[in-house]
Formats: structure tokens, sequence, C-alpha cells
């Protein structure tokens, strides 16, 4: 006989639709599942049949052929389990037919019957197209949020039985989560001095600008980064489902209360691997930190200690905003419209720029600097050098602005930028900058210097013209770009801005107001 439930299978972030055909018949009692499964698939028959047992119901002593259509496509994982046991049941009339119409399962079964649940239920769950889901009771909210019909959450493969054979009601869904828990990210004002380093932070958030700190330790560098995404806006809703999905995917707990609305913020170590920052891996496609970090804040701290080859990983994505991921077995795509946050000492020891405090020899450094490559410097829109605050700085009562405070300039600006048709300024196109980035002629003749000079390539032109945007909308003035205007996005480009230099007032008025 042969019955067929529908589920679904994770490829990346993706959720296929799989058909769960199984066909039970006369001959040497076997178990076989065909369909390109993987290995947590393929161990499916121990966890079903025990299941099966310890719910007394009985494991048909005969051929059992499970095949999971489309066969073309890999699929599997443990979530496949309920779907694969009530196919069995209805194989083996033990269930009727009638009984499993119109429902779709998805659930890992343990082995006393118990449902467990499965990462990535969110994208799972939307694409099965059936009236009723069945999922484990941990799954029932995160599958509430997408599905069609209507979403049961059960305990025990006894209980499901008792349900579609015995006409028992279905249990009743989880309560409702009470408060949500939303990172909250920490309060600017707890900084002290950096004046400079927070203005750098303002523009990075209102233009979206890849960010990097370079100083010694105990600057401040960490303290800076890790309020970034206070100043960000909240996702909209595309953005929202669409980083709540690869949350989902990588098996991260969703907020209590729904989608994730705030800005993700990811701070690997400096050991991570190449596949651990880009996604992929071998038995099944992972979305890395990059990915987790889209719509929010990836901070590389140390990034000088992390690996070459991984930092150059991160190139083509940080232009592109997506991750392609090949491999023999397929290939997933990723998001990866991050803002990207570096941390780095000046040298291995830290102690550059201190006089005397450096330990290290001139060829350590060398080599120290060389780990971070002259493209991925190049894709930094904003560099700056942090110093330690002064004991004044440090011990003075007078708090800097709030986060609020900021958040307010960092709202105009992008409005502003959506205004343009780009969710801030770091998205606008070469045609775009010069419809809404027109330059003065003081603004072409900085430029035209720079890139004599050689101390700007092509990319770094739009960068700095981009920056010099933002720069422009925090400080109110719309019109064309100045020659201050460009002044100061290109010494945030290459060293700290110091007051009296060309562009300080900008950097004021925007900063205080």
């Amino acid at each position: 006989m042969l019955a067929t439930v529908s589920s679904a299978s994770l490829s990346g972030a993706q959720g296929w639709p799989v058909g769960v055909e199984v066909h039970v018949s006369g001959g040497i009692p076997s178990f076989s599942i065909v369909g390109l499964p993987d290995t947590s698939c393929r161990e499916a028959r121990d966890r079903v049949r025990a299941a099966l047992l310890s719910c007394d119901a009985d494991w048909p002593m005969q051929r059992i052929t499970v095949n999971l259509s489309p066969t073309g496509v890999p699929a599997g994982g443990a979530g496949l389990d309920l779907a694969i046991a009530l196919g069995i049941l209805v194989a083996s009339d033990q269930l009727k037919p009638r009984c499993i119409e119109g429902i779709g399962a998805l659930a890992e079964l343990g082995l006393d019957g118990t449902l467990r649940p499965v990462p990535g239920v969110l994208p799972l769950v939307d694409v099965i197209a059936t009236d009723t889901v069945v999922v484990a009771r941990p799954n029932f909210l995160e599958a509430d949020l997408v599905a069609d019909g209507q979403v049961r959450a059960v305990r025990s493969l006894r209980e499901l039985i008792d349900v579609l054979v015995n006409d028992q009601p279905w249990p009743a869904p989880p309560p409702p989560p009470e408060a949500g828990d939303e990172p909250q990210y920490p309060d600017l004002a707890d900084v002290r001095g950096q004046h400079f380093a927070r203005f750098a932070l303002e523009v990075a958030a209102a233009g979206s600008h890849h960010l990097l700190f370079v100083g010694p330790p105990g600057g401040g560098k960490s303290m800076l980064a890790r309020r970034l995404p206070g100043l960000l806006p909240e996702l909209d809703a595309r953005q929202s489902l669409e980083v709540s999905r690869i949350h989902s995917a990588a098996g991260e707990l969703l907020p209590r209360n729904g989608f994730i609305q705030r800005p993700p913020f990811r701070s690997p170590h400096h050991g991570a691997s190449s596949v651990s920052l880009i996604g992929g891996g071998t038995a099944s496609m992972r979305p890395g930190e990059l990915s987790l970090a889209s719509g929010g804040v990836l901070f590389l701290d140390e990034m000088g200690e992390f690996a070459p080859s991984a930092l150059d990983a991160l190139r083509q994505p940080l232009e592109d905003g997506v991750v392609r991921v090949a491999r023999a077995h397929g290939a997933a795509t990723f998001p990866a419209e991050v803002l990207l946050v570096g941390a780095m000492n000046p040298c291995p020891c830290g102690g550059a720029g201190s006089p005397g405090g450096c330990r290290c020899s001139q060829s350590a450094r060398h080599r120290y600097h060389q780990r971070v490559s002259g493209p991925l410097l190049d894709r930094f829109d904003i560099r700056v050098t942090v110093q330690r605050p002064s004991a004044l700085e440090l011990l003075g009562v007078d708090p800097g602005e709030s986060s609020g405070d900021v958040f307010t300039r960092v709202a105009a600006a992008r409005s502003l930028a959506a205004s343009r048709g780009v969710r801030a300024n770091g998205k606008l196109s070469p045609t775009q900058l010069e419809e809404f980035a027109p330059l003065s002629a003081g603004a072409r003749s900085v430029l035209e210097r720079a890139l004599s000079d050689q101390q700007l390539s092509a990319r770094g032109l739009h960068r700095v013209r981009s920056v010099a945007r933002t720069i422009a909308d925090l400080a109110g003035d719309l019109a064309e770009l100045t020659a201050e205007h460009v002044q100061t996005a290109l010494m945030l480009r290459t060293q700290p801005l110091a007051a009296g230099r060309p562009g300080a007032r900008l950097y004021r008025k925007a900063s205080h107001g």
C-alpha cells in the first residue's frame, strides 16, 4: 500500500517542499530510503521504529520503501521523521488515508515517541502547502508566524495517533509569550571622550559605511562598536522576515514576540574559519556569521588576528550584498547586507603610537599589517585612529550625547536617503551620486588632487563621495557638496580630524547640532 505525507527539507536558508512517499509490500523485511537523503535522514529507520513501538503501534515486518520527492533535490534532516512515521502507519493500514488528508508533518521523533523541535521551522513551514501542519510544541510560535493554515503543536506520536484515530481534540497550543527579548544595546553616553570616533560612528550609522578603528588596547574601540546597533533604525518588514529566516535556518532562537526587528550584532572570535564566516559546509549549507549579521552589524574585533584567507573571503559579499556558496552537491545564496566594523591594534603588541611603547620589530609590524589586504582595506569607507582618552575625559562628570539623540539625526539622514531610492547613502550608485551628490568647483578640485596624488582608487573615489553626502546630510546641507564636505570625508578615510584642520567646523556642527 502507498501513502504520501507532505513535509519540507532545508537547503541553506531556503525551505523545499518534500513529498514523503511510503510503500509497504510483501517480501523480505527491509527498510530503504531513496531520493538523495542525508545521513540524519538515512538513520530515521531506528528512530521511527523505536517511536512506533513505544506508542504501541506495529512495525510492519515487510519491505518498506521511502521515497523523498522530488528525487533530484538533496533532502533530509530529522524533521522528516514524523512524516515517515505517519506514512508507515497509513501504508500498513494502521491509519486510514483520510486521517492524514490535508496534514503536513515536521518534527524529529525521540525513541520514546516524543516530538522534538527542528531548526529552520520558519522557512520550512512557509513552503508546506497544507491546511494543517503538525510540529513539536517548542516550534509552535515560530511556525505560526508564516503558516497559511492551522498549526498544531503535539507532544508525542501517541497523542497524534489518538487525535487522528480516536477523534480526540487537538491539544491546546502553548500560551502566548509575555514580553519580547529583543537585544538592548548599551548607550553611547557611556563613552567618555573620543569625540571624533563618536562622529565617525554616527556617519557610519547614517550612511551604512564600513568602519575601521585602529588604536592601542584600552582606547575604546570595542566599546564604540558595540553601541553602533543602537543607532540604527529598526528593520522593515522585508528585512525582518529575511533576517528571521536566516536565524531560524541556523538554529538560532527567535524573539518570543515573533520576528527579529532590531538590527542584529555579531562578533565572531578571531579564530573563526572562512566557512564559519561566509557559510556553507559539507553535509549541509549553513549560513555563516556574515549572513547572521545581515541587516545589522558584523564586528571583527582583533581583526589583525583573523586568518587573511577568511578576511579576503568577505570582499565579494561586501560588494554584492549576498553570499553565493557552491559545493559539489549543491549551491545556496544567503543575504549579506551588513555594516562591517573592524577593530585592530596598530601593531602586534599594541603599543605603537606611544613613545617607547612598541616592542615589535619592523618586520613584525609589516607582517601584521599585511594580514589585512589592500583590497579589503579599500572597502572601509571610514578609518579612524582611536587613542586612549585622557584622565580628564575619563574622570569628567559630563556624559556625552546619548544614543537616542544620535539616533534622531541618523534617522533623519536615513529618511533623506530613502527619498533617493536607497536605504542609506552607502548604497548610492555612481549614476545616483551624479544626481544627488553634485560637486562644487572646490570639491572637484580637492578630489582631483587626491586622485593625482594616488590617495584614492576608483572605488575610493565613489566611497568618499558617498561619505561626503552623508556628512552633508547630517549637517543639514542639502545642496551640492562643498570642498569642506569632501575634505572631511577624505580625513575620515585617512586620519583623525584635528581641531582647526579643514572640515573641523562640519564635524562640530554635525556632532553637536
